[in-house]
């Protein structure tokens, strides 16, 4: 009998990377039976996971009482928290805690835990605003704390961020940005397609050990970025260094300063804290889409 692999946010870019791995793969989707967690069965996305043999369970990571039934039997649990969902950090660590109480309780023998490092830790509290990052560390010691045997995927800077990051200027693109362009290294990641191979790295470990898996399949810099798009787009694209205090003010109202310090991040310490991912590449059975390839794929959205 397959074991119940229940993966929350299964319609997100996360989630439904870790579902789409493990239903293309012939053996993990012969001895996983997945169960998707959504807030709204009623949705396409929802209804398409349905359509393709996964069990799709309503339950809301604020609403405790609905966790226990959406863990109940499960022998592994994927868990990605979304800060922008509330914009707290506070929020997401609750939230987070909360399944992982569910998970104890219901005996799960494998939790992979999409966390972020403790950035206020490694800059020496130099950027102590980076909630979004501090939040998963929060959830991630409490994991550690519960004894949940468990992995951490740590994602990079996802590569879908850019169709929004990057501002159309007459025929080209501009990337107003707060640090060097030559300096500053972004772990780059498609994490859409690219996440559930992680986590089919994870999902090896006969026992988990509280291992951190950096996804990202590259380190580029903010100039080089451009440079790669401008040559498969043909489109003119840079990057261009602006004031702390404007950058800020192009950011979502309240949280200027923390997006700002997850920029400074890029530079020093670094986004993985100066870590190789040559490490973590090594678990991978096949290669993850590469800045260039993405853009050649893309190649139509960037008209």
């Amino acid at each position: 009998m397959p074991n119940i692999f229940t993966v929350f946010g299964a319609t997100g870019a996360q989630g439904g990377s870790v579902v789409n791995a493990i239903l293309a793969d012939p053996t993990l989707s012969k001895k996983y039976e997945l169960r998707g967690i959504t807030r709204d069965a009623s949705t396409p996305a929802a209804k398409a996971l349905s359509d393709r043999g996964v069990n799709v369970v309503i339950a809301d990571m604020s609403s405790p009482e609905s966790l226990d039934s959406a863990v109940a039997g499960s022998h592994t649990v994927f868990l990605v928290t979304n800060f922008w969902d509330t914009g707290s950090g506070s929020a997401e660590t609750a939230q987070g805690k909360a399944v992982v109480d569910a998970c104890k309780a219901a005996g799960v023998q494998h939790l992979i835990f999409s966390s972020l490092l403790n950035t206020s830790e490694i800059s020496g509290d130099c950027l102590a605003r980076i909630a979004h990052f501090d939040s998963k560390a929060a959830v991630e010691e409490y994991i550690r704390e519960t004894g949940v045997p468990a992995t951490f995927v740590l994602l990079g800077w996802y590569m879908e961020n850019f169709f929004q990051m990057l501002r159309k200027e007459g025929e080209g693109y501009i990337w107003s940005l707060p640090i060097d362009g030559d300096k500053a290294q972004l772990p780059l990641i498609d994490a859409g397609r690219d996440t559930g191979n992680f986590v089919k790295a994870a999902l090896k470990q006969t026992v988990p050990s509280g291992k951190r898996i950096l996804v990202a399949t590259e380190y580029l810099t903010p100039n080089r970025i451009v440079s790669d798009l401008a040559e498969i787009t043909g489109k003119h694209a840079s990057a261009v260094r602006v004031s702390d205090e404007l950058f800020k003010s192009f950011m979502p109202p309240g949280h200027g300063q923390e997006l700002l310090e997850n920029h400074l991040l890029l530079e020093d310490p670094g986004y993985f804290g100066g870590a190789d991912l040559g490490e973590s590449l090594a678990l991978l059975d096949e290669r993850p889409r590469t800045w260039r390839e993405f853009v050649e794929a893309n190649k139509g959205k960037w008209a």
